[in-house]
């Protein structure tokens, strides 16, 4: 949803390598000892065998050749699969194809440093406060944007809030690749972690992000979350429940760091879609953190505020977004991020089934499971996005009766008909394994890449993946979910870990303000980026594309904010998928 002048695009970034030059594709974070572990051998590296050294000691503890050879349907080019399985051992590990090697780990505990750092990343991309080195090392910084002077823009003026009227909207977490923030984008991004979190609550309690706020008596991962719920509470006019679009400055800024950013910021526009995923965080928020003392005011005030947001929305259903139109009637225009939805029944479900649920949490009572079960014969279930958040009641259903505990009771109230149509939704990724060039039930076919498919398509199917793990107790789906995170982690055709900071070869030059203009060659660790996009929305800037097609579509470029920008929507996809699983292999 970014949009780039050519002014900020100046000097864009020569991309360092567009494409892993190893042809051994592997999980480059690591694999757990008793999973799967397979390696993608690209065709230059084709050997009659291959072996893996223990790299301790020195031995050869497999060799073997490639169990199948796989064409893919994308591009054409043949891929071999090795099969090391059979290796459960924890330790440091060499493969060799010819005269090609590449590490492997195998540990316990795989994959809890990436959720630990995914997590981290939104620290380092807070808002209104210094990122102090105690915490954030090298990349610490001075506060910038305060947000203590911000305006009420035209389009959201009213009587008791004229234009230009100043109110404060501090803190939070840049949205993107960008300084602005954004209600519906935090909604969804939050939504999605908290419903990892009522799956695994033990598992997130114990994450230690070493934060400002690690002292406290409340977990890490509920204080990072509660910075963006206190700036999402400002964004909500006291006197009608409306909730403002955004938190923005008029254009874009430049690629420079937040202290030296100087356009004034506004409140935009007040719509419904900001206003139920308001409503729907909010309540959701409300009964997790209802069970602290600390916060049992706090959480009672949310409910409030949700309720209010939710009644506005039923008196202005359809009141939405339009940044053109807009631009026409108020001054000054604005052209940053849009986020706009013209459809919000899935945002009234969602705020609906929010609000239910946590009445029926505060009241110790349960809720009729037909006010809050999924219609599975009826509903289309679909990966969930900022835009699409259809599929989010149903995510919310799962999580209550995990957190109430009679997931056995609801086993049987929906029967096999969940089964059956868990797997209608994700059953045709899953037969698509056998054929994989990679192995994985994501990245066979073309609709796989889009804008951030890394994200909501590639992570957001892991997660669904372990919904109906958690829904079914068929192991077919914990073991799709594994694949999908090997293939987003290096076993992909551009041969990339697309987490930064992590595994052996991943991206070096994001689109995102702070790591290009901070002076650090590194980027700021943690964070995933979008991914191959075959729509190239960024071509007139962006030149360093390696491939056409559309897994290999993918631009390790500054400049390239349609591959290589980063979001907290993908980051909370990424956080929910990697920990849930982490805590499922424990």
């Amino acid at each position: 949803m970014r949009i780039i002048t050519t002014a900020i695009l100046a000097c864009i970034a020569t991309i360092a390598t567009a494409q892993n030059p190893n042809p051994i594709r592997v999980n480059q974070v690591g694999y757990y000892p008793t999973a799967e572990k397979t390696a993608t051998i690209e065709k230059d590296g084709y050997a009659k065998s291959y072996t893996i050294k223990d790299n301790a000691t020195g031995k050869t503890v497999w060799k073997g050749k490639a169990v199948r050879t796989a064409v893919s349907p994308i591009s054409g080019k043949e891929r071999a699969i090795i099969d090391f399985s059979s290796i459960t051992t924890p330790g440091e590990y060499t493969i060799k194809a010819g005269k090609t090697t590449q590490t492997i780990i195998i540990k316990e505990h795989a994959l809890a440093e990436l959720a630990k750092a995914g997590m981290k990343a939104f620290y380092l991309n807070r808002a209104s406060e210094p990122i102090l080195a105690e915490y954030a090392g090298e990349y610490a910084r001075p506060a910038g944007h305060p947000d203590d002077h911000v305006l009420i823009h035209p389009s959201a003026a009213t009587e008791k809030r004229p234009a230009g009227t100043v109110i404060s909207s501090a803190g939070g977490w840049y949205d993107a690749g960008d300084y602005n923030k954004y209600v519906v984008n935090s909604a969804f991004s939050i939504g999605i972690m908290l419903r990892a979190y009522e799956m695994c609550p033990d598992y997130f309690n114990a994450m230690n992000l070493n934060i400002p706020e690690s002292s406290n008596n409340i977990p890490d991962f509920l204080d990072e979350i509660m910075v963006n719920l206190k700036w999402m509470l400002t964004m909500q006019d006291p006197d009608d429940g409306g909730v403002y679009h955004k938190m923005t400055t008029p254009n874009f800024e430049g690629f420079v760091m937040p202290t030296d950013c100087h356009q004034q910021r506004y409140v935009v526009h007040k719509t419904t879609a900001a206003a139920l995923d308001f409503a729907a965080t909010m309540a959701l928020a409300s009964r997790i953190y209802q069970k602290y003392p600390e916060y049992k005011a706090w959480a009672e005030e949310a409910l409030q505020k949700a309720e209010y947001a939710y009644e506005w929305a039923k008196h202005n259903p359809s009141i939405y977004y339009r940044q053109n139109e807009m631009n026409k009637n108020f001054k000054p225009a604005v052209n940053t991020g849009a986020y706009d939805d013209n459809n919000v029944e899935d945002e009234f479900r969602w705020a609906e089934t929010e609000i239910t649920v946590t009445k029926a949490v505060n009241s110790s009572e349960q809720p009729d499971l037909r006010d809050i079960t999924p219609d599975w014969e009826n509903t289309r279930l679909s990966l969930p996005s900022w835009g699409n958040v259809a599929t989010l009641p149903a995510y919310g259903f799962v999580g209550y009766i995990n957190q109430v505990g009679f997931l056995d009771k609801v086993r049987q109230y929906v029967g096999g008909q969940a089964d059956s149509y868990l797997y209608d939704f994700l059953g045709r990724y899953l037969a698509e394994v056998p054929t994989s060039c990679y192995n994985a039930p994501y990245g066979n076919t073309p609709k796989d890449f889009q804008w951030g498919g890394n994200g909501e398509l590639c992570c957001g199917r892991g997660i669904a993946m372990l919904y109906a793990y958690r829904i079914t107790g068929n192991k077919k789906y914990l073991k799709g979910a594994l694949q999908i995170a090997d293939y987003l982690l290096g076993r992909n055709a551009t041969g990339y870990c697309y987490v930064t900071g992590f595994g052996s070869f991943s991206p070096q030059h994001p689109h995102q303000r702070l790591s290009e203009a901070d002076g650090i060659t590194a980027p700021l660790p943690g964070f995933l980026v979008g991914g191959p996009n075959p729509g190239k929305q960024d071509a007139q800037f962006c030149k360093g594309y390696y491939s056409d097609y559309a897994d290999e579509c993918y631009a390790d470029d500054m400049g390239s904010y349609a591959s290589n920008e980063i979001a907290i929507n993908w980051n909370a996809s990424l956080v929910a998928f990697i920990a849930w699983l982490d805590a499922e292999m424990k």
